[in-house]
């Protein structure tokens, strides 16, 4: 038995009936890392020492009986999430020697259940891209197929999962950047509602939008994490407290209706092999007797424009804070502004400062109502385009790409053809309501694709009771 192949449950039960330990569980992730982290990179940090040490006392744990469904699990965490005395970079030169003294809220969440960390994962620098070529650290690379990205931002916490390296990763959602790099890897990823899970600890991006969800092998892991990580946090503001048990009371698949938005199937470079992928699970929803409800959100083709207004604008404002005085890597000049400029060159890496000057050019005197106002307006019809859609049906489905992984250096060369590749995950983000990504199939050419499942806000049961039934 290879234990790093085991789901989260299955681990689970067998740590419980002392079919291995933890140790054990713990050592066949590290082995599977060292095995395979110089072809994939889903690795930035891997702490080995730290991890073996957690996991004796987790075996130590649950000896006692006192257990969690996450005692003993080993799991990674996204780069740009902080974590007491382990390296956190955010994969940006300009962090490369940050060792945060706290970790971030779901982090001490996560350790105090006995889940055990053992390493940080690589992404798209603060989580600016949607292939993880923006890592300074190296690409990941999709472990289906090791020419194509895993996606991005988080596509070292979706490719590490898929590879067997951990059991789950902790990730982080801004327009997409669980659900997309999920369905280019074939694995479970959820961005939870807005507010659901707490921010605090989370290297910001863009404040308005930015979740942090599980992602794992299957829905019912993903239910299992996320019931640890959610909650009312008096770190974070805009948490709520709401547990996924007080969400919208579940139905049998016979008694859903279903909405399939007719603007996700007619994007822009869409590959009708994924799409059609993604309607014969929609046939087999309507098989199992689930109502299926042509619905329309109008304002979609709006999505890309509004998010790439209102992301650079949260960007520039959030990351002023990197200057190479307060944190990080600093390199020396002749006065202040002189520092500023040599460490952020050197630090950030072109979709950073691209952003950067973006968002800082919208925010400008004379530009403010032209651009992000004018987004924020648009955001708000994106949102009642939802709030109209759950009012006729429970929850949509839709694909979660319009196309499978594409070639590491495909897109590089058409800056506006990486954005579309968030094309259907960013509306769902704009919107703040819950989206999960669970595996549809495979193409011809072996690449996984992923269907998509958005509630309405905190209606995160619905949704993960639809994606178990795909999933089975």
């Amino acid at each position: 038995m290879n234990y790093n192949e085991l789901t989260i449950k299955e681990a689970a039960e067998g740590l419980r009936h002392g079919k291995f330990t933890s140790v054990e569980l713990t050592q066949a992730c590290l082995d599977q890392i060292d095995a395979r982290n110089n072809d994939i990179n889903a690795f930035i940090t891997v702490c080995k020492d730290e991890a073996l040490a957690q996991a004796k006392k987790a075996d130590e744990r649950i000896a006692a009986g006192n257990a969690t469904p996450l005692t003993g699990i080993p799991y990674g965490a996204k780069d740009a999430i902080c974590t007491k005395g382990i390296r956190s970079t955010g994969a940006s030169k300009i962090l490369d020697n940050y060792i945060p003294p706290y970790n971030a809220t779901v982090i001490q969440k996560l350790e105090d259940a006995g889940a055990v960390l053992i390493g940080k994962q690589n992404c798209d620098a603060f989580g600016h891209g949607a292939s993880n070529e923006n890592s300074m650290y190296g690409p990941v690379r999709n472990p289906h197929d090791e020419s194509k990205v895993a996606g991005g931002s988080s596509g070292g916490s979706a490719a590490a999962v898929a590879d067997n390296q951990c059991l789950f990763s902790i990730a982080e959602d801004t327009g997409g950047s669980i659900r997309q790099p999920a369905s280019f890897c074939g694995v479970v990823g959820l961005r939870p509602s807005y507010g659901r899970n707490s921010r605090y600890g989370i290297m910001p991006m863009a404040s308005s939008l930015d979740t942090v969800g599980p992602m794992a092998k299957t829905v019912e892991d993903v239910a299992i994490v996320q019931a640890i990580i959610e909650g009312k946090d008096d770190k974070d503001a805009t948490t709520v407290d709401s547990e996924m048990g007080n969400g919208k009371r579940e139905k049998e698949i016979d008694a859903m209706r279903i909405g399939v938005p007719e603007e996700y199937f007619n994007v822009e470079g869409a590959d009708e092999e994924v799409m059609s992928i993604v309607r014969a699970q929609i046939d087999n929803l309507k098989k199992q007797g689930a109502e299926i409800v042509p619905v329309s959100l109008p304002h979609t083709k709006y999505a890309i424009p509004a998010y790439y207004i209102i992301v650079p604008c949260e960007d520039s404002s959030n990351l002023g804070r990197l200057d190479g005085i307060r944190y990080g890597i600093r390199n020396e000049g002749d006065n202040l502004e002189d520092v500023y400029g040599k460490s952020r060159k050197q630090g950030f890496p072109a979709e950073v400062k691209r952003r950067i000057m973006i968002g800082t050019y919208a925010l400008s005197a004379g530009y403010y109502d032209a651009y992000y106002r004018k987004a924020q307006r648009v955001r708000t019809l994106i949102r009642q385009d939802f709030e109209d859609a759950f009012t006729k049906v429970d929850v949509l489905v839709a694909p979660t790409s319009p196309f499978a992984a594409f070639g590491i250096g495909e897109k590089n060369d058409d800056v506006l053809a990486m954005y579309l590749s968030d094309a259907l995950v960013s509306p769902a983000s704009l919107a703040g309501v819950p989206g999960l990504s669970v595996p549809a199939g495979k193409t011809k050419a072996g690449l996984p694709v992923g269907l998509q499942i958005i509630g309405p806000r905190l209606g995160e049961p619905t949704v993960l009771h639809i994606g178990a039934v795909i999933d089975k």
